[in-house]
């Protein structure tokens, strides 16, 4: 099939890339003429593993391109995705400003397409999208003269680290569709992605936006869960890794996303839950369970502050800190909302020096601190000196290091570890003074 991607983010390029991968035509749309003249000349503005060289083989194979034409990209396909970003708002609800501006560019540009039988031209939302996102959709594109272009709803359950394996291999695809024969094409779409008899659920576009919110809420709420269980086995000598397998082992509850650590970060879940207490509001509806997932996850991004500044009191003015991990999780360079940056802002406040050290994020980082922190070439580079490390991000890099060389870089043996990544026992043994989340030491 001819396919338009129009917004090429994370979403946006591997959509473009994946579906171009299983034969399609995809023309990817951005406004960012820069980005677009990266994207042609083989150049990659995002990192995700494995992205990379697929983009390269289907630009070659000539299966894949990149413009800044939406009207001629979409006047030449038949599904057209809408995969731009949606932000939040002021209001704490999802700014639909980039998704209304596209709806009204497609209209503009099929206006004069003749109309075709049911399914023959589709404009498809991607984009994490308030319910009733889609109606509205639908009316832009009727107020334009494209009443026969039928418009859909298809969210994205990619994880940002391993984004081409979610869409390659997904545990379900979602539509929302008003019409049979727009769903058919949808299942045709993907069904080179659903050998293994993964299911194609068919809805209401209302139905299928509430899902997306809906999944990333609850995997939210294991979260924020799971950290303050930790916080209170630290209050009572508890250790978090025994309650979490004694929980885990339940099949009813599972061991998928029951790691404590120092809060949720990325482009979606702390979004995602905001939009949804706002569509709670806007319905006089209080959502307490999401209001307090909320709470919980700002309180825990500053834990590890907390027990640093449990440690050195008054004296923590003029230490230097190193961090390791600057992402929101591993395999991504992205730091929206990411747990690193709150505890950088807590240390540079309290008078901290900073060596930091992340494989691929501090690009990113130093565009927003420059000159404020010291970055590192090497996860050994950054201790040196250091009068203690904190662990933020758990890259496989820093999960076996050589704790005789770091004993010997670091002012100190002194370790905050916000993901549990070392063994307790085992520091102690080494000599180092160990601070982890949830392990039975109460230390704020």
């Amino acid at each position: 099939m001819k396919i338009a991607v129009i917004g090429t983010g994370y979403v946006g390029l591997v959509t473009g890339t994946c579906l171009a991968e299983s034969g399609n035509d995809v023309v990817c749309v951005d406004n960012n003429a820069r980005k677009v003249e990266t994207l042609n000349a083989g150049g990659i503005p995002i990192y995700e593993p494995g992205l990379e060289e697929l983009v390269k083989q289907n630009r070659r194979d000539g299966r894949l391109s990149f413009t800044t034409d939406l009207a001629k990209a979409v006047r030449a396909a038949r599904i057209v995705f809408i995969a731009v970003g949606t932000p939040q708002s002021d209001a704490g609800d999802a700014d639909l400003s980039a998704v209304w501006a596209v709806s009204d560019a497609i209209g503009d540009a099929l206006r004069d397409v003749p109309a075709g039988p049911p399914g023959s031209r589709i404009v498809v939302v991607k984009s994490t999208v308030p319910v009733g996102t889609n109606r509205g959709v639908v009316e832009r594109l009727t107020a334009k003269g494209c009443g026969h272009v039928d418009a859909a709803s298809n969210p994205e359950f990619l994880k940002e680290g391993a984004a081409i394996n979610d869409f390659m291999k997904p545990d379900r695809v979602v539509v929302g569709v008003r019409r049979p024969e727009v769903a058919e094409v949808l299942r045709e779409l993907y069904a080179p992605f659903l050998r293994t008899e993964r299911p194609f659920l068919v809805m209401s576009p209302e139905s299928s936006e509430m899902t997306k919110y809906a999944a990333n809420a609850m995997l939210a709420t294991k979260i924020s869960f799971i950290n303050e269980m930790a916080n209170l086995c630290d209050r009572v000598g508890a250790d978090i890794n025994d309650v979490r397998k004694g929980m885990g082992h339940d099949q009813r509850i599972g061991f998928q996303f029951l790691f404590p650590g120092p809060g949720y970060g990325g482009s979606c879940f702390p979004k995602d839950v905001q939009a949804i207490i706002a569509m709670g509001r806007r319905t006089n509806l209080p959502l307490k369970l999401m209001e307090s997932v909320d709470e919980v996850n700002v309180d825990q991004k500053q834990v590890l502050f907390g027990k640093m500044k449990y440690h050195f009191g008054s004296t923590l003015a003029g230490k230097t800190i190193a961090v390791w991990g600057l992402a929101f999780k591993p395999q991504t360079d992205d730091i929206r909302e990411a747990p690193a940056l709150a505890l950088i802002d807590k240390l540079l406040d309290a008078g901290a020096k900073l060596r930091v050290h992340d494989p691929e994020a501090m690009p990113n980082v130093r565009a927003i601190y420059g000159d404020k922190l010291t970055y590192c070439d090497g996860p050994y580079g950054a201790i040196e000196g250091a009068d203690a490390l904190a662990i933020v991000t758990e890259w496989k890099a820093y999960q076996n290091p050589d704790f005789d060389m770091m004993k010997k870089l670091l002012a100190k043996p002194l370790i905050f570890d916000g993901r549990n990544i070392y063994d307790e026992k085992t520091m102690a043994n080494l000599g180092y003074t160990y601070y982890a989340i949830g392990r039975g030491k109460k230390a704020y």
